[in-house]
């Protein structure tokens, strides 16, 4: 089963940048989509981003445009790059991993505030 650690969450003004990094360790085998999902308090987890082992990704409606998925696989990494970002991306950003049979494997989580 693959570990996942992110890094890269913090405070940063509306209309800043971050980068997140996800870490990957331990067996990848079976794994169909790396993502990155997000969850705010009182709201559901959410899809952020996710990229095939294709290269192909899909993004949720709200960061279409602002954010970009890219995953390095000689390095083990999946990144999450966040322009322009709003008060509403602020979240707990998980790193997500999943199965060809359906199965999710989580990271901690990371933290991102964006003031106003």
């Amino acid at each position: 089963q693959v570990q996942l650690v992110e890094s890269g969450g913090g405070l940063v003004q509306a209309g800043g940048s971050l980068r997140l990094s996800c870490a990957l360790s331990g067996s990848f085998f079976g794994i169909a989509n790396l993502g990155w999902y997000r969850q705010a308090p009182g709201k559901q987890r959410e899809l952020v981003a996710s990229i095939t082992s294709g290269g192909s990704t899909n993004y949720g409606d709200s960061v279409k445009g602002r954010f970009a998925i890219s995953r390095d696989n000689a390095k083990n990494m999946v990144y999450l790059q966040m322009n322009s970002l709003k008060p509403d991306d602020t979240a707990v950003y998980y790193c997500n991993a999943r199965y060809i049979v359906g199965y999710d494997s989580w990271g901690q989580g990371t933290q991102v505030t964006v003031s106003s």
